[in-house]
């Protein structure tokens, strides 16, 4: 399990270099978890057929995602010491919100059509 959750910290590791060394405008956690993904499929353990990750690392990822409520207190811990911030920009907020999400809905859903047509 320590080596699973170490995998999973060197990935992200190296995505947040990898983004700032190239100054690319993809979160490093986004580029390591397609590392990850990358490293996966090099070694066979995802392949078309729908194979599962090593048994350790889906133990680990469980664990976080049964925990996943947590990682948003941060969140709202800055959302509430800025409040002041996003009273002064709310319409931009708003706007961005409202376009942005049903934008990235729609991308998702022809990306996913698009993937499962070519290996569904």
């Amino acid at each position: 399990m320590t080596g699973a959750i170490t995998a999973l910290l060197l990935c992200q590791l190296t995505g947040e270099v990898l983004a700032r060394l190239l100054h690319l405008p993809v979160p490093g956690p986004v580029l390591g978890m397609l590392l990850l993904f990358l490293i996966l499929l090099a070694r066979g353990r995802l392949a078309a057929g729908g194979d599962q990750p090593p048994e350790a690392l889906g133990r680990v990822t469980d664990a976080l995602l049964s925990h996943l409520g947590l990682l948003f207190v941060p969140a709202g811990v800055g959302v509430i010491a800025l409040l002041h911030t996003m009273a002064d920009n709310g319409w931009a907020l708003l706007l961005a919100a409202g376009l942005g999400t049903p934008l990235t809905m729609a991308l998702t859903g022809r990306l996913a059509q698009a993937v499962l047509r070519r290996w569904g």
